[in-house]
C-alpha cells in the first residue's frame, strides 16, 4: 500500500497541482467548474494558494494538500467554516487521475476529519456530489456521512446544471468547546 497524509498547502506546491490540473482537464470537466486559462498555471496555481492560506490565515479555511510518497496527488479542504453556534464546514477533495484507485482519496477524506475534528474543533462537516458520482460518495458514506437531500440545478460544470446530493458527518466538538457568537 502507497502511503497518503495531508499537510498544509504550500506555495511551493504550485507547479505540481499546476501540472495535475491541467493533465485532468479534460476527464474532470464533468465534476468541475470552468477555470480560466490561468488557473492552469504555477503562477495561476500561487495566485490560487495564496487566497487559501489568506483565508487560513482569517480561519475561514483549512487548505489541505494531499502527498503520497513525497508528491503532490491532490488537495483537501474544509471551506466556508463558520464559528459561533454553527460551527461546522465544507469539506472538498480531488486527487490526480494517475492516483485513482489505489485509496488515497479515502485516506485524505479520513485524515480530514480529524483535522476537522481535532484541530479545527468543528461539529459538522457538509460535503456535495453530483448525483452521478457514485465513487465519491461511497467514500462518505464509508467515512460516516449521510446524505439529506438533493439541490437540483445547483452546480453548473462541462456547459450544464447539475443536481446534487448533499451530504453531513457530524463530529464530537462538544457545546463547550464552541465559545460565544459575536455576530
Amino acid at each position: 500500500m502507497t502511503s497518503t497524509c495531508v499537510r498544509l498547502i504550500d506555495p511551493s506546491d504550485g507547479p505540481a497541482l499546476a501540472e495535475a490540473h491541467t493533465r485532468d482537464r479534460k476527464a474532470y470537466a464533468r465534476w468541475m467548474p470552468t477555470r480560466p486559462e490561468e488557473f492552469y498555471t504555477p503562477d495561476g496555481q500561487a495566485k490560487v494558494i495564496a487566497s487559501l492560506l489568506e483565508s487560513h490565515g482569517k480561519g475561514l479555511t483549512w487548505p489541505g494538500a494531499v502527498v503520497s510518497d513525497g508528491a503532490v496527488i491532490g488537495q483537501v479542504t474544509i471551506s466556508s467554516i463558520l464559528r459561533g453556534p454553527f460551527q461546522k464546514g465544507f469539506l472538498g477533495y480531488w486527487i490526480s487521475s494517475r492516483h485513482q484507485g489505489l485509496g488515497h482519496t479515502s485516506r485524505a477524506v479520513g485524515l480530514a476529519l480529524r483535522v476537522a475534528e481535532d484541530e479545527l474543533n468543528l461539529h459538522r462537516l457538509e460535503a456535495h456530489t453530483q448525483l452521478e458520482n457514485l465513487a465519491s460518495q461511497a467514500i462518505l458514506r464509508k467515512h460516516g456521512f449521510r446524505s439529506w437531500g438533493i439541490a437540483h440545478e445547483h452546480f453548473y460544470a462541462d456547459g450544464a446544471w447539475r443536481d446534487e446530493v448533499f451530504w453531513e458527518r457530524m463530529l464530537n466538538a462538544t457545546a463547550a468547546d464552541q465559545g460565544t457568537y459575536a455576530g
